[in-house]
């Protein structure tokens, strides 16, 4: 990633932080284990491909670089600043020009996008942490609509933030905080079939994988 996506990335984040929601981009090895189930995906057919919340493209550029052809991209994200950055990497960056024509972003809330068919991998880089409880229920829920059966759904949280924030937070944020993790906890204990640890990433992050009952 540019020093200018980067600089971008900060701006939204002063600007913006319940929607940013963190002061950097994922690191390329947060990226890695985001996109590790597309990797992993047996490929009897072309795949569709949903990312939620790619701001600057730091795990989109990992996925792009594993785009077949005949692979459909599509791309929901809400912050028409990043929305400028991504579409000047899918126009002047040789490897994302390459698959411009399979990929479409949409410059919308992910409650109001709508697609034709759902998809085979799902991958959100939303900060469940920084939303009210009734927005990230309307999230999930939107979510996880969009994954087909038998597909993966991948998500990061920040290690330990919840309960950091839980012990020194006023007692509104800890009460927030406390049912966002009851909530995702509950909602996807059965579907979780792996969690992975990234320690090179600023804050450290775990990666939730999800397969959705076929």
């Amino acid at each position: 990633m540019s020093l200018l996506e980067q600089i971008a990335f900060f701006r939204e984040f002063r600007r913006r932080f319940e929607t940013t929601g963190s002061i950097l981009p994922s690191s390329r090895f947060l990226a890695r284990a985001m996109t590790e189930p597309l990797r992993a995906h047996p490929r009897p057919r072309p795949l569709r491909i949903l990312e939620i919340g790619p701001g600057t493209g730091a795990v989109t550029g990992s996925i792009v670089s594993q785009l077949q052809p005949g692979d459909v991209f599509d791309l929901v994200e809400i912050n028409e600043n990043f929305v400028a950055v991504l579409k000047n990497r899918f126009e002047s960056d040789g490897a994302w020009r390459l698959r411009a024509a399979q990929s479409t972003i949409h410059n919308c809330p992910l409650q109001a996008f709508q697609s034709t068919a759902p998809y085979d991998v799902v991958i959100s880089g939303l900060p469940f942490n920084n939303f009210p409880m009734s927005l990230v229920e309307e999230l999930v829920s939107a979510s996880w609509g969009h994954v087909a059966p038998g597909a993966t759904y991948s998500f990061f949280e920040y290690m330990f933030v919840r309960s950091v924030r839980c012990s020194v937070g006023a007692k509104g944020d800890r009460e927030r905080l406390t049912a966002i993790e009851s909530y995702l906890q509950g909602r996807f204990r059965d579907s979780r079939f792996r969690r992975d640890w990234v320690f090179a990433n600023v804050p450290p992050a775990w990666v939730q994988h999800l397969r959705k009952e076929a």
